[in-house]
């Protein structure tokens, strides 16, 4: 796990090279075909060398869920397990990584004619209808929102009028968890924030460069997205539509989008900090994935010291 340009993905190929692996992507962009440079996805070799489960997954004017990633990842992680190998599930999305291993509340699948009746109260009477709307059905849930949060606002309401709960009443239903695996939990992070910084500047400036701008105008032209579509919103794509519409100079979307980059690893590190049992390792060391290869090596023999079955002999694929 660890923000944004920690150097997860370096890390884990390392690993891969070494250990009896199979790459799972928990990253809720990289699941988007044709969204490449924004999502600094893997290049086509590398996914070819190490195959990376979840990629590429759904069109871009698709919805993906952390029900649904948990779904598929337990899946996934079935079937690497089959062929004797080790999950080794990387990215940035905390949620995700929450989701899967403390399993998720029942709340009901979006309702497409719900949204439509909530969207229809926004046109109508325009967007501050909903929130207040919200308010009176739900304060609690409508306190604890950004006013600006239009998704979050959409769906607290849809839920209400699916259910006639609140999203509180459903939150406090115990959680039905099932997680066969003992995870060994590691931490990618920055012990001098600023060289993070400098990073995530360089890597979108980058991204500029490597065709960032021509990749969004392909998916707008082509595809027809805008800034509703679920992909439109991930880091740096929104702020490049913004620019492609006129709302934003070349130097604003530079600094909007290393902005939000920025905030984007900021909330990361928060999820992190309120994770327990974390081995934490500071991402601009030299040796960093040495130091993690090793700390794997040792948890994984531990691990298979404690079970009850014996792996076969060379099943963990160590070097001398």
């Amino acid at each position: 796990m660890g923000p944004t340009a920690s150097g997860k993905t370096a890390v884990a190929l390392e690993l891969a090279r070494v250990l009896p692996v199979e790459i799972v992507s928990v990253d809720s962009a990289l699941v988007y075909k044709d969204m490449d440079i924004g999502t600094a996805k893997p290049d086509r070799a590398t996914l070819e060398a190490f195959p990376h489960h979840l990629v590429d997954l759904i069109e871009p004017h698709e919805s993906y869920s952390a029900a649904r990633f948990r779904d598929d990842a337990l899946a996934a992680m079935r079937e690497i397990t089959e062929r004797d190998r080790i999950p080794l599930l990387v990215g940035g999305t905390m949620l995700y990584f929450k989701a899967l291993v403390e399993g998720l509340n029942e709340l009901p699948e979006a309702d497409p004619m719900i949204r439509l009746v909530i969207d229809t109260i926004g046109e109508e009477h325009g967007r501050g209808a909903i929130f207040k709307k919200l308010k009176e059905v739900d304060p609690d849930t409508a306190a604890r929102l950004d006013p600006n949060d239009a998704q979050r606002i959409q769906r607290a309401l849809e839920i209400y009028f699916i259910t006639g709960k609140t999203m509180g009443e459903l939150l406090k239903k115990p959680r039905y968890v099932y997680f066969p695996y003992t995870p060994i939990r590691i931490a990618l992070v920055p012990e001098d924030r600023s060289v993070l910084h400098q990073r995530i500047e360089q890597r979108f400036e980058k991204m500029l460069e490597d065709g960032l701008v021509e990749e969004v105008t392909k998916l707008r032209d082509e595809r027809g997205l805008d800034a509703t579509a679920p992909s439109m919103r991930c880091v740096g794509y929104r702020q490049v539509l913004q620019h492609l519409n006129g709302d934003l100079t070349r130097e604003e979307l530079v600094s909007h989008g290393v902005a939000a980059t920025r905030q984007l690893a900021k909330r990361q590190l928060t999820w992190l900090r309120a994770m327990e049992d974390v081995a934490l390792f500071d991402c601009v060391a030299e040796d960093l994935p040495q130091r993690v290869l090793e700390f794997v090596r040792r948890e994984l023999e531990a691990c298979y010291a404690r079970s009850p079955v014996n792996p076969k002999e060379g099943n963990l694929g160590f070097p001398p």
